[in-house]
């Protein structure tokens, strides 16, 4: 064996490697506790909207909806925009998924979800949310909300998932972010014309149900 791989073997934490066990616990958990769900629709938002705000009361309205279509409701299993959801889905007695994730701040599981699971790492996690959905609707939101986003847009537009309906819900709140999608991505070439049409904008629950049911049909 030369010195330089004895040197990297040496450096190897043995730590590191029962990682992988721990990630490969919350895949089967996921897998497990998902696979027989109903359609699913995943829907993201701040965690810091509070009950009475605008936005909570209509991810509380779309989770009934959604549930009263037949749909599963997934969400991030948090606060906010997440537990409107889960509790519009639970009160209409649906399936309400709370996909949460142990963080030091914010996150906490919230009281509407009939099914829920707590992981450590984002990746897994997403990955969950992406694979037991057949729709996403996002609410106004922070980072994690545009990573969500922007991950659902990226797999679409690489063929890496078959195509699903992404409805971004609050025009005031996206209408900035739609201007520089097509005034600066698409301007300058970093994006094609049609990858316009991977989301939708609305101002509405019922419209954003309408979208969803007319993908599914």
């Amino acid at each position: 064996m030369k010195r330089s791989d004895r040197y990297l073997i040496d450096q190897i934490n043995p730590q590191e490697s029962w990682r992988i066990f721990r990630i490969m616990a919350e895949f089967v958990d996921g897998i497990e506790t998902l696979s027989s769900l109903d359609p699913a629709v995943t829907i993201f938002g701040s965690a810091r909207s509070k009950p009475g705000d605008k936005y909570y009361a209509m991810a509380e309205e779309l989770g009934g909806l959604l549930a009263k279509a037949g749909f599963c409701v997934i969400s991030g299993g948090g606060p906010g925009i997440m537990e409107a959801a889960n509790k519009g889905a639970t009160e209409a007695g649906g399936q309400s998924v709370g996909l949460n994730i142990v963080l030091p701040f914010e996150q906490r599981l919230n009281p509407y979800t009939n099914i829920h699971l707590n992981f450590r790492y984002f990746f897994v996690r997403k990955v969950m949310f992406v694979k037991y959905a057949m729709s996403y609707v996002i609410f106004p939101g922070g980072f994690g909300t545009m990573d969500e986003l922007f991950e659902a847009l990226t797999l679409i537009q690489t063929d890496k998932i078959k195509p699903f309906p992404v409805v971004l819900i609050g025009s005031d709140y996206w209408r900035g972010l739609l201007d520089w999608i097509q005034n600066t991505m698409l301007k300058e070439n970093n994006i094609l014309p049609e990858d316009q049409a991977i989301f939708t904008i609305v101002d509405s629950p019922k419209a954003a149900v309408e979208i969803i049911m007319n993908a599914k049909v």
